[in-house]
């Protein structure tokens, strides 16, 4: 018999609830069957639970984890899988690239911002040690 898991067990494996694992099967995302009212995972659903922790971690929504993982079952070569992650994968690029230069720019500006504030308050104290 194939090994097969708990939920507790995946979610002490992955660091997440057990309601963490509940809601994504709520959103398909993973299928267990049913013992009386336990859960219980396959293989299958151990390594869509690593995929998905992995594209939450790359910042993939769950509808986009769901779509690359669920071409898997429809094409056994997984060459649209691939194709799709790639196109995922130059989109959130594209959108943490962006972030990355707001972020440099606001840097930018509170250094500024900083050094302008330090030297007005430089001016206040003297200012008002000289009154």
């Amino acid at each position: 018999m194939a090994e097969t898991y708990g939920i507790r067990d995946l979610a002490r494996e992955f660091g997440v609830t057990t309601r963490t694992i509940r809601f994504y099967e709520d959103k398909g995302l993973v299928a267990p069957v049913r013992q009386g009212q336990r859960r219980v995972y396959a293989p299958r659903d151990r390594v869509r639970l690593k995929l998905i922790m992995r594209g939450k971690r790359l910042g993939f929504s769950l509808g986009e984890i769901g779509e690359i993982i669920d071409l898997y079952d429809t094409d056994p070569t997984q060459v649209a899988q691939l194709r799709l992650f790639l196109e995922k994968i130059a989109e959130r690029r594209a959108v943490l690239a962006r972030q990355q230069k707001d972020i440099a720019a606001i840097v930018g500006e509170l250094d500024t911002l900083k050094a302008q504030c330090s030297q007005l308050l430089r001016r206040k104290e003297r200012a008002a040690a000289g009154a």
